[in-house]
């Protein structure tokens, strides 16, 4: 499977430091609740060739993530998991050090790949402290990289007067109904792959006739074709699913070549958001 060599990036001297390999697909498991519901997704992807699994804290379901990547029976190092730090408990550099450890302790690993910080802190003044507790979870080996979701142009900007290493990723929404196509210059221009989560904006967009039209052409489902694109633009592609179908469907959209529909997917965008929107906070 495709990766992408992901770095957190000196400040100082442009340095690219922390290196790691990350595949450029995987699973996400937002809104897996129902007890057993995660494990089984995260064990049936990982059958079926997922190498990247991505968590947070705030979906309740790191132990089961865990669960199953030590009954896989795959090598721990052959699997890229992500998780990240909850935007209520990003307020200090302690609290962020804690945090870390308390998702260790669910996962039930020695280390995670990336860690995240879910998104902006709210109180401003905790920014700089925060993204230094990162860089001491990076230094302590608890994470092999770091970075950060949903954070605009103007907090990338901002993290250059405080951080000693900029972030290896933005996870961002990012989808044909909303490409962003500047913020993935800004976040690309300190250094960090961009990531797109919800790549089929939560399912809200499926059934209209751009998406259908431009499936049809294809011989691919309309989920295919959003997820290609996402790929396509250059990001690291997570979708959710819990169904063992669409979990297949979904990684069978990687073979989809978008060739001739540029103009059709241009067309589709309109600024849509179907989520939260961190990213024009303050």
């Amino acid at each position: 499977m495709d990766s992408f060599t992901i770095a957190n990036t000196s400040t100082s001297t442009g340095e690219r430091l922390h290196q790691a390999e990350m595949p450029r697909f995987g699973l996400g498991v937002y809104l897996m609740g129902e007890p057993g519901e995660c494990k089984a997704s995260v064990l049936y992807a990982l059958e079926q060739g997922y190498r990247l699994i991505d968590t947070a804290m705030a979906y309740g379901n790191e132990d089961e993530v865990g669960q199953a990547i030590r009954e896989s029976g795959i090598p721990r190092e052959d699997i890229f998991v992500v998780t990240k730090l909850r935007q209520p408990h990003a307020n200090s550099h302690e609290e962020t050090l804690q945090r870390c450890q308390q998702s260790l302790e669910n996962l039930g690993l020695d280390y995670m790949d990336l860690y995240l910080i879910h998104a902006p802190p709210k109180d401003l003044s905790a920014r700089a402290p925060v993204w230094h507790g990162m860089e001491e979870c990076l230094s302590n080996g608890w994470t092999r990289s770091i970075g950060v979701s949903n954070y605009g142009a103007q907090h990338l900007d901002a993290m250059l007067s405080y951080a000693s290493v900029m972030p290896s990723v933005n996870q961002i929404e990012i989808n044909p109904w909303l490409q962003r196509p500047a913020l993935r210059a800004a976040t690309e221009g300190v250094g960090a792959k961009v990531m797109a989560y919800s790549p089929l904006a939560r399912g809200h967009k499926l059934a209209d006739s751009g998406i259908s039209e431009i499936a049809a052409s294809l011989g691919c489902t309309p989920a295919q074709a959003a997820i290609k694109w996402c790929f396509d633009v250059g990001a690291i592609t997570i979708p959710k699913s819990s169904s063992p179908t669409r979990i297949l469907e979904n990684l069978a959209s990687l073979e989809v070549d978008l060739s001739g529909t540029e103009v059709a997917f241009t067309a589709l965008e309109e600024s849509y958001i179907s989520g939260w929107d961190p990213t024009s906070e303050p």
